[in-house]
C-alpha cells in the first residue's frame, strides 16, 4: 500500500494529547479530524484541513512517532 492510500486513525490508547502537547499546529489538527471523523485517507484529510498534502503527511509522520495514530 502506498503512502498515499495508507489509513490513519485517531488517537489510539497508547497515545494521548498529552503526547502531542509539543507538536506543531498542523498536527494537532490532524490529530482532531481524526478523532471526530475516525479511520481516512491522507487524500481525505488533507481535503478535510485544507492543509496541502505534503503538511498532511508531516503532521502524520510526527504523530506516528509520538505514537498517537496508527498507519
Amino acid at each position: 500500500m502506498s503512502s498515499a492510500e495508507s489509513q490513519h486513525r485517531k488517537p489510539t490508547q497508547n497515545g494521548s494529547w498529552d503526547d502531542i502537547h509539543d507538536l506543531p499546529p498542523s498536527a494537532k489538527l490532524v490529530a482532531k479530524v481524526l478523532e471526530y471523523s475516525g479511520t481516512m485517507a491522507q487524500k481525505q484529510i488533507a481535503d478535510e484541513t485544507l492543509l496541502p498534502a505534503r503538511t498532511v503527511r508531516y503532521a502524520l509522520n510526527r504523530l506516528d512517532e509520538k505514537d498517537v495514530v496508527d498507519s
